[in-house]
């Protein structure tokens, strides 16, 4: 941990502490991601267990709504994790000195400036990469076991938070910076063991032909989300796939087995795709399991656990995501797991349209443009673009894709595609890209997302798409 983020987790959590005390109503405001879940989950939990009074919502993002709204409710403070870069003037109007923001997107230089109460607790403040090295969930989870050691237990929850944002960007996916140090507690507890393996998902719970079918990172065209196919092509190699009338499970075969599917999926891709390489590769890598849940529990694995709280909060049921990352094994669960299932089906109904309606999709080589309009759910923005990032017939490109609100404005996802090596930061490309137009956005080097008038649409593409070779929006991390 860096020493600013030590030296300020102490006023912070005394901010928290003297809240507690004084019996004030806390309000928990979070996003609707998985990393959103997470992190209010785990404010949450840190509250509950020191006897607060609070009350926890999610949102899709932050905007003068949200803030008025906040303003008309008028609790006594509140904890907004996950949200809130680039608001700190509008939450100062509107809530005083009532609020605090943990976080980890990129936020503008005079926000950090004019911080002089030490509301922000944010990972860019004190030299941390919050795209790479920590999540909302991470910070979350430092101001918890800065509250209270007993608290270290919920590192196991701020691992799957780094996960959901794809912060495993290490060798073999492994972990950097405070993420490292995270896993390391989790370990120590004995709540997480990691090792290398296929990338799976459902590895601990699916079929193998199954968990192979519903990978969709990468994307393998003719497999991804293709069961029938995913079956025939195992059993040609033949892979053992049932035992005692059970089908098998990836975490249950042997390594000698796990070379021979490796080999089966290597033969496919290799005729199908020019990154089969990559693919392989992007196959291969460290996985972490969540030792107390059961086995053949999504919660077993901390992608698929991701997975769920992704499905939960994009579906309209956050609610049952963040009561699963408190503790609710039983009817919560269930109800996730039907969520994941509806989830996944929708997510490959949009991507297989977007996929077969050609218009959808303008591609100049470096950068692709995708109109989800009429068909993506604002919601669902973020997990398409992610999902499609994933796709070598995109690779190496920046993603950017769009819908029409139900409110009127257009809504922006930007991702930097498999393979990409671009220098542009989709952070700040949003960030000013939206506000020329009296929009809002922001975000990480390799993610992120705005909200714009409707007509500035045109205007706002042609902006996006000199921003993208401009070296002033390039990364500095």
């Amino acid at each position: 941990m860096s020493i600013k983020l030590a030296e300020a987790l102490k006023p912070f959590c005394e901010k928290l502490r003297s809240a507690i005390e004084n019996g004030s109503e806390i309000a928990v405001i979070t996003h609707i991601d998985a990393d959103g879940i997470t992190s209010g989950s785990i404010i949450a939990t840190a509250l509950a267990r020191l006897g607060a009074r609070y009350s926890i919502r999610a949102v899709s993002d932050m905007n003068t709504g949200i803030i008025e709204s906040m303003r008309i409710e008028n609790r006594d403070f509140y904890v907004i994790t996950d949200l809130g870069a680039g608001w700190a003037s509008d939450l100062r109007k509107a809530l005083g000195d009532r609020w605090a923001v943990i976080d980890h997107h990129q936020i503008p230089e005079q926000e950090i400036l004019t911080d002089d109460d030490g509301q922000i607790l944010n990972a860019w403040k004190y030299g941390v990469d919050g795209g790479r090295e920590v999540p909302a969930g991470g910070m979350a989870y430092m101001t918890a076991s800065a509250l209270d050691k007993k608290n270290r237990d919920l590192s196991c929850v701020a691992v799957v938070s780094a996960v959901a944002d794809r912060q495993d960007q290490g060798d073999k996916r492994s972990f950097t910076g405070l993420n490292s140090e995270i896993l390391k507690t989790a370990q120590s507890l004995g709540l997480i063991s990691v090792e290398l393996d296929i990338m799976l998902t459902g590895r601990e719970t699916r079929p193998l032909h199954e968990a192979l079918a519903y990978t969709s990172f990468p994307y393998i065209d003719g497999l991804t989300w293709n069961r029938e196919g995913c079956h025939a092509l195992l059993k040609n190699a033949g892979i053992k796939l049932k035992e005692d009338g059970r089908w098998r499970v990836l975490a249950e075969f042997s390594e000698e087995e796990k070379s021979a599917i490796l080999d089966a999926i290597a033969k496919f891709v290799a005729t199908s795709s020019k990154a089969a390489t990559r693919i392989i590769d992007d196959l291969i890598g460290y996985v972490y399991t969540l030792s107390g849940e059961d086995k053949r529990s999504q919660l077993r694995d901390a992608r698929e656990f991701s997975t769920m709280l992704n499905a939960c909060g994009r579906i309209g049921r956050a609610g049952v995501g963040i009561a699963i990352c408190m503790g609710d094994r039983n009817d919560m669960l269930s109800a996730g797991e039907e969520i994941v299932s509806t989830y996944r089906t929708t997510l490959r109904n949009y991507i297989s349209t977007i996929f077969a309606d050609k218009w959808r999709l303008v591609d100049d080589g470096r950068n692709v443009f995708v109109n989800g309009d009429g068909l993506v759910a604002e919601d669902m923005l973020g997990a398409v673009s992610s999902l499609l990032s994933g796709s070598p017939s995109l690779g190496g490109r920046l993603l950017f894709v769009r819908t029409l609100t139900k409110d009127g404005t257009y809504k922006f996802s930007s991702r930097k595609a498999l393979g990409s090596t671009s220098q542009a930061n989709l952070g700040l490309i949003m960030r000013y890209c939206a506000q020329t137009f009296k929009g809002a956005g922001g975000g990480h080097s390799a993610a992120g997302g705005c909200r714009i008038p409707s007509s500035a649409l045109e205007d706002f593409m042609v902006g996006v798409k000199a921003a993208t070779g401009d070296p002033k929006f390039a990364t500095t991390s």
